[in-house]
This record gives C-alpha cells, structure tokens and sequence, in this order.
C-alpha cells in the first residue's frame, strides 16, 4: 500500500467578496468558458432495452494519444466540469492521451429521462458508449486499454464500471467518492444546501453556502491568478467560482431540478459492500488503483474515502489531501494531474 499526503498554506484575499450582479459584470466573466475545441464529439444512443432508455449521451474526445482516459463527472456536473483535466491531457498532452468526457443521463446536453437512476445503470450507459466508440469490444478478448476517472458520484459509477469490466481497465482513480454513504445528516444537509439554487432567495446566500460545501480551507479566498492578464482574472477565486455557478443559470436546459432530483436518488442508493470491494480491487488489481480524498470534504466526509481504503484492501495508491475540500481537481489541479499522469503511464 502506497500512502501520500500533502498539504498547502496560501495567501489569502480578506476583502468583501463580489455579489453576484457585480460578477456578470466583471471583465473576466467570460473567461469562465474556456475554449477547448475537441478532437470529436456528438452523441452516443445508449440504454437499449433497459430502464430509462433508449437516450442520448453528450461526448466529447480531447487528444489522439495512444492512453485511453475516461472521464466520469459528479452529481449535476457535465464534461465542462473536467476542462482542468481535459486541457492538461487532451491538449497539452494531445499526443499521449486521448480523453473521453460526456455528460451523464440528467445533466448537459444528455438526455434527463424522468425515472429511478442508479449508478450502475449509469455505469452501463458508459460501457455502451465505450462500446459505441470502439473503445472496448465486449465480444473480444479482455485487453487493460482503457484508464478510469471518476469524481463524487461519478466515483461511484466508476465503482460499478470497474465491476463490470474488471479486466479492461489499465488503472481506476477514485476522487472524492464514497462506497456508500455513512453518517448521512451531513450530506443530506449538504444536498439540501445544493438543491437550493433552484428555490428563489438571495444568489448570493446560495453562492456561499454551495462554496462552503465544496470546497477546504481557504481556497476560494485565494486570489485569482487564472490568466497572465489581471482583466481576465476576479479578486478571488471565490468569484471565478460563483461566475461558473451563474454561468450554469443561463443554461436551464442543461441543469435541470428533474435531472438533479434523479442523479440524487443514484448517489443515495448507491451502495458497495466490503466483501464487493475486496472483489472489485482482486479483479482490477490494487496495483491499479488509486483513492484520492480531502480531509475537509464536507459533501462527503473523509471517512468515505478512508472507507474505500481499507475495502479496497492493501496495494492501492491512498493519497491524502489535507485541508483540501470536494473539488480536488481544481483545488490540488498540479498535485492531480501529476499522480494521474504517473499512474497512467506506469499502468498503460
């Protein structure tokens, strides 16, 4: 067992944060998007005879590099939410990786069935788009081609996907993620803080409360240092931030309370027992894995990922990111980066 743990210590910005009227105004608020043009997109139809289906995923492909990376996105989060990920290995490392980033059933440009979701028919629905692509060919023989990512929720369906393609994945990264949920009262008060952006009150109140929720220590009240010109950067990251919450409000049809509600039921039930843990790291091999959390994730508390841990059993990569929150790909973006780039290319 491979055991890290890292901390940080920033300065920090104490002025008044920007409310949000002032943000929309601001010179950098539209350098929340950022231009990532992909290699290919399109949709993927999937669920073929099953609950929900058939429907449409969003995808994109960042890269022509021989690593295959999927990308799997939490609870009310589309492929946009990776673009740190995307840029570093899609881009700037086109040539060695190939990125696969696509909006889950509920969220994007997917399609938001009104049903029982459950992250392992979530995770089906990422087999059938592999399959689609011709990532993998179930009819073959099991080859390790294809690097799993998951975050939040989309670490649970990465749970379901390593059970189901144990001997097909080169590695699994757990980020942020839980087996199943423990000690409920705080993520169920977290979901509620989450759910309030659609109940009419005060943005700003909202803004707080979510950042609160998702993110350590005080990273949001670090400046902003985003771009080389300070017209593209906010005061803070607090309001690089809140901008990418309001930017996601002038998209209704992307972020929906139906799609939210359903992906809610998912992480709710979504359950991995130790004895199927000890399974999912025999098959995949421990050697491949790796679990990543943050000591102040207040969305799902680090004894979930302490949890995976010990289930998983010894052998995996356990990397501990102390006074980090729930975004770990933003808020450890180098740190991230770097592990998965090494465990990418030791397992490949």
């Amino acid at each position: 067992m491979t055991s890290i743990i890292t901390s940080q210590t920033h300065n920090i910005v104490t002025m008044a944060p920007l409310t949000a009227a002032e943000i929309v105004k601001h010179s950098a608020y539209d350098s929340v998007a950022w231009n990532l043009p992909p290699t290919s997109s399109g949709t993927c139809p999937v669920a073929q005879n099953r609950r929900g289906g058939p429907l449409n995923l969003y995808y994109e492909i960042h890269g022509t590099g021989p690593a295959k990376l999927v990308w799997i996105m939490g609870l009310n989060a589309s492929h946009d939410d990776w673009k740190r990920q995307t840029k570093y290995f899609g881009h700037q490392n086109a040539s060695k990786y190939t990125c696969l980033v696509f909006d889950n059933r509920g969220v994007g440009r997917s399609d938001k069935p009104v049903n029982y979701y459950s992250t392992s028919e979530m995770a089906q629905d990422a087999v059938d788009l592999l399959s689609h692509l011709g990532w993998i060919d179930l009819s073959a023989p099991a080859t390790r081609s294809i690097h799993v990512i998951g975050a939040s929720m989309g670490g649970m369906i990465s749970q379901e996907v390593g059970m189901l393609i144990p001997d097909r994945l080169a590695s699994l990264t757990l980020c942020c993620t839980a087996p199943r949920l423990v000690r409920t009262a705080p993520f169920l008060e977290n979901l509620r803080e989450r759910a309030s952006m659609f109940i009419p009150r005060h943005v700003d109140v909202e803004l707080a409360r979510l950042g609160h929720t998702l993110f350590g220590g005080d990273f949001l009240d670090q400046p902003d240092t985003e771009y080389e010109d300070p017209k593209k950067n906010f005061p803070t990251r607090r309001e690089r931030f809140a901008a990418g919450q309001l930017k996601k409000r002038e998209d209704p049809d992307s972020f929906t309370k139906k799609g939210f509600l359903m992906q809610i039921v998912a992480c709710y039930f979504h359950h991995k027992s130790p004895e199927q843990l000890k399974a999912l790291g025999d098959a995949v091999g421990r050697e491949r894995i790796a679990v990543l959390h943050g000591t102040e994730d207040r969305m799902l508390t680090f004894r979930h990922g302490e949890i995976l841990h010990e289930e998983i059993g010894k052998g995996i990569l356990w990397k501990v990111y102390e006074g980090s929150g729930h975004v770990l790909m933003w808020e450890n973006e180098d740190e991230v980066n770097q592990l998965l780039e090494e465990l990418v290319d030791r397992t490949s």
